[in-house]
């Protein structure tokens, strides 16, 4: 700010150097209001994008319910349809434009860990115990949290505890951070959510299976817990796919398969022909990096959307052949 005052001592050269001070600080504001704004469309349309996604995810989950599918049928559905929903929603709360919406969020109360699960403890404390008073640090408590761990046949807990220390003098009050996991304030530990991918996607078993493979372990998670795991994991490890699809990209040739899958569509009664496809480097280069991409059908469009090509270039193409 400036003072009037000043301004009635300001030589000409002065005031114009001040005139052109001011006039590139409120171009830089004006573009920093127009960047936000493009910012919170993008935001909004991305909303009313997963919005509409969950709307149709939920009616074909009712959906599936009415259809005569198999239970094993129903089931699988059932297990993609939640981990589709989980993701939708976690990709939701981080679009969220204030945090308030992010706080009035209810959700369900944790049911307590069975006492009779082997524990494993894990303390947290400040690296020092004086304060930068100098005064020592005096122990008034903790904060325990429970997460759940599992090696193949057993579960375990983890028992993070976090102390709580306190300066008498300046009362102020120092405890570890939390340690970050992939879900926020989440049950299970990242050996857990490995188990569970791993199963799932390497070892090809469904989560109804997984279920009952944990309850003969002495612990019965649902499906649909799972499945909100594994939902929440592919949105954390969007950005690992993103980096590996581009170091992908960078290579000039690449080898690209399909193979053809049955997806159930439920409305219709029966199942449409979709398609997984595979895009790899060769085997001469030094990468070895393979990417996944599901697609309804076999069209061109869908390679040309993964690969960057563009219709100037598929024009092109085409005029070439022809």
């Amino acid at each position: 700010m400036v003072d009037p005052a000043q301004l009635q001592d300001m030589n000409a050269q002065q005031l114009r150097e001040l005139v052109h001070s001011l006039v590139g600080k409120l171009a830089a504001q004006d573009e920093e209001i127009a960047r936000k704004d493009r910012e919170i469309q993008f935001k909004q349309c991305r909303i009313e994008q997963l919005s509409h996604e969950m709307a149709v995810l939920k009616r074909l989950k009712f959906a599936a319910r009415s259809e005569a599918f198999s239970s094993e049928q129903r089931s699988l559905l059932e297990e993609s349809i939640d981990a589709d929903l989980a993701a939708i929603e976690e990709e939701l709360e981080r679009l969220a434009p204030t945090p308030e919406a992010q706080q009035h969020k209810s959700k369900p109360r944790r049911a307590p860990l069975p006492a009779q699960l082997p524990r494993r403890e894990i303390r947290h404390e400040p690296e020092r115990s004086t304060c930068s008073c100098g005064c020592a640090l005096e122990r008034i408590g903790e904060d325990v949290a429970e997460r759940l761990d599992y090696t193949p046949g057993m579960f375990t807990v983890e028992r993070h505890v976090r102390g709580k220390w306190v300066c008498t003098r300046c009362k102020t009050l120092t405890q570890a951070p939390v340690p970050p996991h992939v879900i926020d304030k989440g049950l299970p530990t990242t050996g857990l959510l490995a188990q569970v991918l791993v199963a799932k996607y390497a070892d090809h078993q469904p989560l109804y299976r997984q279920e009952g493979i944990f309850a003969r372990a002495g612990l019965a998670i649902p499906r649909s817990t799972l499945a909100q795991w594994v939902g929440a994991c592919g949105v954390q490890l969007q950005p690992l796919v993103d980096a590996l699809k581009h170091e992908l990209l960078r290579h000039e040739v690449l080898h690209a398969d399909e193979t053809p899958v049955a997806m159930l569509k439920p409305g219709n009664g029966k199942t449409h022909r979709a398609y997984l496809w595979s895009y790899c480097t060769t085997a001469y280069a030094e990468l070895k990096a393979v990417v996944f991409d599901f697609a309804e059908s076999r069209a061109g469009r869908h390679a040309q959307a993964l690969l960057g090509i563009g219709t100037d270039y598929a024009l092109a193409r085409q005029a070439r052949v022809r």
